[in-house]
């Protein structure tokens, strides 16, 4: 069975979640959490890595503990320490953890003074009233637990884009070498670049059905089938995730596509045009009565209702009709377009690169500048830089610039916004850089009133250039902390600053209906990838994927601009 780096890190944490519920030594367990957070955006996939003969202890963070691990669950598919682990604690229990506020320390509470072990056991524990007796708990903790747990069982489970592209990619390469098979497409919310994926639907031309068929229910990575026709075939991996594949007509690939894709808002609306035109549109194609007249292709479905083609990540039914019917539809962005990247860090803080690997990555793919953006004194959790060590960094880059022909590195900080909205390091030094990317790191549950006041007061500093990850959010992880956008968006067109979309996957922030919100106020939005080492920078085409999602052509990315026009247009707001 193929492993992904997905299934690795979720080996990973899992591991971390039982040593810490066994009370183990918190820099062990941290160093099995960072692995599995490294894994999970990892954007080569280390199998590969391994099967060339590259040393996996060069990934950042990746020791000889942890490079044998790595090995082990790539020949094995599992790992002797998950296996041991499991029989010192029940199997169950891990799944504790998926309820929001219970972590580590408060599940081996329950487990140890109440045996809870499984979901149904915490709702019932909750339910009778035996939690708040608990250290640490009380009754509105047991409220809370409760409320959660009913949410936690009615939901289903979803995973992050860039996890599910592994698998995407992983079954459209397996598909493509099938004898017969011409066209596989991943459609649906995929597709639309959705931040989280529910399932995979895959859309497949071939010569021989049966055979695509025969082949795809048999796949290694398939743990069980739920459906297998002579063209359609329900799935569900071992990681999980379900996987619908249907095998269609050349004819109908264009009309399937588009149906397939979505959203059903957008399909619904494309349907109903169809029937005041006296057409019938479908999975199979366009009709008029019973002769169809388009289908095989996605551009004669939109032609045949009056519509030029609409790009999936705008298949939302926010207006995308509309701006198709009045020829306004954007020229949305491409990873091409990006010029540069305006937040990196290097290993002078959390990050695993030195500054001549970044730059020499950056610019083989294609990067004229970069900046070098560590993280501020205040974040001490990432050996922030106080103002000596931050202006040593700037000589490093003056020199490193002298030798470097063809990408330049800027000099920067992601600077702390502190709770009053100050600025984590003396105006004398943050003068010295070419670019502010100002961040929140703490504090999150301040009122929105609170928040919003404290990010406007950061804004007002003449040396602040671009707000960093504008929410917060750590996708199913963080909710984004409360703050009027639409406010801080018009502060940054007042103040002549920016806002940055982080490519993080695990932040894809700005959301992109608030990318749609600084287009249409004029403000610039910065494609960054947030990089903490060399392998990072893949993870743009994500960043670009939600800015697409948000409407955003060319002119409105900050980092789209050559070098010498960024210059000017980032020097306004220093």
């Amino acid at each position: 069975m193929p492993v992904h780096n997905a299934d690795i890190g979720a080996i990973f944490e899992e591991i971390a979640d039982l040593l810490e519920i066994e009370g183990a030594n918190p820099f062990r367990i941290r160093a099995y959490r960072n692995a599995a957070r490294i894994l999970s955006v990892l954007p080569q996939d280390a199998r590969v890595l391994l099967k060339k003969g590259d040393d996996l202890t060069r990934l950042p963070g990746i020791g000889d503990n942890l490079a044998a691990k790595i090995v082990e669950i790539i020949a094995t598919g599992s790992c002797s320490l998950l296996q041991r682990l499991h029989k010192e604690l029940p199997p169950a229990v891990t799944e504790l953890l998926h309820i929001p506020g219970l972590g580590p320390k408060r599940v081996r509470a329950l487990y140890h003074d109440l045996d809870v072990q499984t979901m149904e056991q915490l709702y019932r524990a909750a339910r009778d009233g035996r939690i708040r007796a608990l250290p640490g708990f009380g009754e509105k903790s047991e409220l809370n637990i409760l409320q959660a747990v009913e949410a936690h069982v009615s939901q289903a489970r979803r995973f992050k884009l860039a996890t599910a592209a592994q698998y995407a990619e992983s079954l459209t390469g397996f598909l493509q070498k099938i004898a017969g098979v011409s066209q596989v497409t991943v459609a649906g919310s995929f597709r639309r670049m959705r931040e989280t994926v529910g399932d995979l639907d895959i859309l497949v031309t071939a010569s021989e059905p049966g055979v695509v068929m025969q082949h795809f229910a048999t796949c290694d990575e398939v743990a069980d089938v739920l459906s297998a026709g002579s063209t359609r075939a329900s799935v569900v991996l071992k990681c999980g995730l379900q996987v619908d594949m249907r095998v269609v007509a050349e004819t109908s690939y264009g009309a399937a596509l588009h149906y397939f894709t979505g959203s059903k808002a957008h399909n619904i609306a494309i349907r109903r045009i169809g029937q005041r035109l006296g057409l019938k549109v479908n999975e199979y194609g366009v009709f008029r009565a019973d002769a169809r007249i388009a289908g095989e292709t996605e551009e004669s479905v939109y032609r045949a209702v009056g519509l030029p083609y609409i790009q999936p990540e705008l298949r939302e039914d926010r207006g995308e009709i509309e701006a198709a019917r009045a020829g306004q539809l954007p020229q949305l962005v491409e990873l091409a377009d990006l010029r540069g990247d305006l937040h990196a860090h290097t290993k002078a803080t959390d990050g695993q690169d030195s500054l001549r690997d970044m730059a020499r990555t950056a610019q083989a793919l294609g990067l004229e500048y970069l900046a070098i953006t560590e993280h501020s004194r205040h974040l001490t959790v990432a050996h922030g830089l106080d103002p000596l060590r931050l202006l040593r960094q700037c000589d490093e880059i003056d020199q490193l610039n002298a030798e470097l022909s063809g990408i330049t590195l800027l000099k920067g900080i992601e600077v702390d916004i502190l709770e009053d909205g100050s600025l984590d390091l003396p105006d004398e030094v943050l003068g010295r850089l070419d670019l502010v990317v100002g961040a929140v790191h703490s504090k999150f549950d301040l009122s929105r009133a609170q928040q919003t006041e404290r990010i406007l007061r950061a804004m007002e500093h003449p040396h602040f250039t671009l707000l960093a990850h504008p929410t917060g959010r750590l996708i199913e992880q963080r909710a984004p902390y409360d703050v009027d956008m639409l406010r801080v968006i018009r502060e940054a067109k007042h103040r002549g600053c920016f806002l940055e979309l982080n490519a993080h996957p695990e932040r894809l922030d700005l959301l992109d209906t608030y990318c749609q919100m600084a287009k249409d106020e004029g403000v610039l939005v910065s494609i960054n990838s947030d990089a903490h080492s060399s392998l990072d920078f893949a993870n743009l085409r994500f960043g670009v994927g939600q800015a697409r999602r948000g409407w955003l052509e060319k002119r409105d990315v900050l980092n789209t601009s050559p070098l010498a026009e960024l210059l000017t247009l980032i020097k306004r707001t220093m």
